[in-house]
């Protein structure tokens, strides 16, 4: 289901969530999913038929280009991982230090 789907992103202790949040911890840079990016990443999951083996393509396919942006810029202090970044339609949010948060709706 879509919500075994979300639960398998976030809950188990290697879950995609966890392990993206560590590799950027490399970097001194905060991860955080939008409730509504982790939704649209176990929908286009379930859609696909391709289960919990599809949630890490989905996974790498969204975090790719930020993956290789974010140790270039050392005043990059987090990184808010949106719905439209899911899509395709944006990038990731990055906030710099001393910018304020730019996202309401964190998640996990």
């Amino acid at each position: 289901s879509r919500e075994a789907l979300k639960q398998i992103l976030v809950k188990p202790k290697n879950a995609l969530v966890k392990q993206y949040r560590k590799l950027f911890d490399f970097d001194h840079v905060s991860l955080h999913f939008e409730d509504d990016a982790i939704d649209l990443i176990a929908e286009e999951a379930y859609e696909r038929k391709t289960g919990a083996r599809g949630l890490r393509s989905i996974m790498e396919k969204t975090m790719m280009d930020v993956m290789y942006e974010i140790p270039s810029d050392e005043n990059v202090t987090e990184c808010v991982i949106t719905r439209s970044a899911v899509e395709g339609e944006s990038k990731p949010l990055l906030v710099r230090k001393g910018e304020a948060p730019r996202i309401q709706k964190r998640a996990r």
